[in-house]
């Protein structure tokens, strides 16, 4: 998973659509007792305005406010897939006042993707996941298939002559690539964007064949026929979008793939244990909500609350499956 409300491309129409939705969100009385913030939380998005990673933090920082009677400023930290923003917090003081809302990208394939990697697992302590859905291989209009057989027949026909865009080396719709041409035996070329609005933009101008993202950024695109859908990474089809197959139902070289793309909290390792807590419970509290659960299935998406230990085991066993797929690859990076 790189919005509410309608998914748009841009700073300008993603801020948008997330005050949309705090607005219409009913939030709940501010919390007592427990630990509480004495100065501003800053929450950094390692990501560009408007994905997902973007519009989690920008969920999340007016509850707290509200919770906490503390202002929350979210801050915009894009780069080297989502690594540039994740040194920044795991270098910040363990105090609870600095939050990084992380994703699948630089939480999990990056330990095994990149080389020299500033930053260790141990580093960030896990709060909660909060959002997960598949990603959505798309095409450009131009391109003719209109199945994923016929695709992947269109991708050996052209060995290497195509190329795909991502939202950043070492996120998840580049390693969802990297796997799906593991397993159909194809090739292509890999573009890399600071985030998934420009990967997007990029797909509808034609500048890239295709794509493979979350269904949560593209999910309008894919309506509007902006760009043309075959199918899901998620091991089944979802309900939002019945029309689109699992891609592993299309294929018998597909039949192991299956990718949910997920995003959540972390804050600086060595944060004390009540700190951790009281951050999990608001955001348990933010993903009851009704209003939260019907925004995620608008765009796709379903709450992922777990508690912080559940989400520590989650989070090593995404860093194990992503080691085996970079490491059958043979993919190495240097964060630039």
């Amino acid at each position: 998973m790189d919005e509410f409300d309608r998914p748009a491309i841009g700073r300008r129409a993603g801020l948008l659509g997330a005050g949309a939705v705090l607005g219409a969100l009913p939030f709940p009385a501010r919390s007592q007792g427990g630990w509480r913030p004495s100065q501003p939380v800053r929450i950094v998005v390692p990501a560009a305005a408007a994905g997902t990673t973007d519009i989690m933090g920008r969920l999340l920082a007016p509850f707290l406010q509200e919770r906490w009677g503390q202002p929350a400023v979210v801050e915009n930290r894009s780069g080297a897939g989502g690594t540039l923003g994740t040194a920044e917090v795991a270098r910040a003081r363990p105090d609870g006042h600095t939050l990084l809302i992380g994703n699948i990208g630089p939480q999990s394939i990056a330990y095994s993707l990149f080389r020299n990697l500033p930053y260790r697992p141990d580093q960030l302590a896990p709060v909660s996941n909060m959002i997960r859905g598949p990603n959505a291989l798309m095409l450009h209009p131009s391109v003719p298939a209109r199945t994923v057989p016929e695709f992947v027949q269109y991708l050996r026909d052209r060995k290497g002559r195509l190329n795909y865009g991502t939202s950043g080396p070492g996120q998840s719709g580049h390693l969802s690539a990297v796997w799906f041409q593991q397993l159909t035996g194809t090739e292509a070329t890999a573009v890399h964007f600071r985030g998934a609005s420009p990967a997007m933009l990029a797909l509808m101008a034609g500048d890239v064949d295709f794509q493979i993202d979350n269904l949560t950024t593209a999910v309008e695109q894919i309506r509007a026929g902006k760009v043309r859908a075959l199918g899901v990474t998620s091991a089944d089809r979802i309900a939002q979008m019945p029309e689109l197959p699992a891609l592993r139902e299309t294929m018998p070289e597909l039949a192991s793939y299956d990718v949910s793309t997920w995003f959540g909290a972390f804050l600086p390792g060595g944060t004390p244990e009540p700190v951790v807590q009281a951050f999990n419970a608001q955001i348990k509290a933010m993903l009851d909500l009704p209003a939260t659960r019907q925004r995620f299935a608008e765009m796709g998406g379903v709450p992922a609350y777990g508690t912080a230990a559940e989400y520590a085991t989650f989070v090593r066993a995404e860093i194990e499956k992503w080691r085996a797929v970079v490491q059958r690859e043979g993919l190495q990076m240097d964060v630039g």
